[in-house]
């Protein structure tokens, strides 16, 4: 499924995949994020929001991932990690450390909403990658 350069089926499933990383990752260190954050896991209130804000984020962050992969160069599993981690590293990083850094956020919780990104943008652009254009 190809359309102006970009493999949709790819952004599809990079999402789809991007979702499980963030379940399985909260679902691991869900008690240690909320006691970064001065919470227990009781104080959050079930609620279909966050989830759909998170799938349409999904969605556009492999979007953008797959456009910024395809103008860098070769669409490739390799290029696709890398492009992952520059994206990672340049904006989603240092964005996540001027947040923090000013909420006066835990290190942890810096430290754990960070890896959780980084996971996410390498799994999207190895399967971005991998599907190529």
């Amino acid at each position: 499924m190809e359309f102006a350069g970009l493999n949709y089926l790819a952004v599809i499933i990079a999402a789809a995949a991007g979702f499980a990383v963030g379940g399985a990752w909260y679902g691991f260190l869900g008690n240690a994020w909320a006691s970064a954050m001065g919470k227990s896991k009781e104080d959050f209130k079930p609620s279909p929001k966050p989830f759909i804000i998170a799938i349409v984020s999904l969605l556009i962050m492999s979007y953008v991932l797959s456009g910024t992969i395809g103008h860098l160069g070769e669409v490739t599993f390799s290029n696709g990690i890398i492009s992952g981690l520059f994206v990672w590293g340049g904006f989603v990083a240092t964005t996540m450390a001027v947040n923090h850094g000013f909420q006066n956020a835990n290190l942890k919780l810096t430290l754990i909403d960070g890896g959780h990104w980084l996971v996410v943008l390498l799994v999207m652009g190895a399967i971005i990658g991998a599907f190529g254009v």
